[in-house]
């Protein structure tokens, strides 16, 4: 199996797998993140993210982050450190609240804040 834009992969579905299952099973909980996952596999980020775009790889990989973020998203229930919500919200998370004012409730909530002006 090669790559069109290069090198050979270095890793079959297969054998990635096989990496993948070694590191979540041999690393403790709280020593699991993506940079430890790279080189544990001797690739780079961008290239881990190379390979979980590729159709044959891509539900592997995905899970694979998918332990990543849980492990960090344990970490922040047990310590509720600063850095686990940093790494939480390079996987996505914010911490905003969004408020979803329809018209109805627009009107209702403007005419509150006139009464009291």
């Amino acid at each position: 199996m090669g790559n069109p834009n290069g090198a050979p992969l270095l890793y079959t579905p297969e054998k990635m797998q096989k990496k993948l299952d070694e590191y979540f099973k041999e690393t403790p909980v709280e020593k699991i993140t993506i940079t430890g996952l790279c080189i544990w596999l001797d690739i780079v980020k961008e290239t881990f993210y190379n390979y979980t775009r590729r159709k044959e790889f891509s539900q592997m990989m995905n899970l694979a982050r998918l332990k990543v973020e849980n492990a960090y998203e344990l970490s922040l229930r047990a310590n509720g450190r600063a850095g686990d919500i940093f790494a939480l919200k390079n996987f996505g998370w914010t911490d905003r609240q969004e408020v979803d004012v329809k018209s109805n409730d627009f009107k209702q909530v403007l005419d509150k804040f006139v009464d009291k002006v």
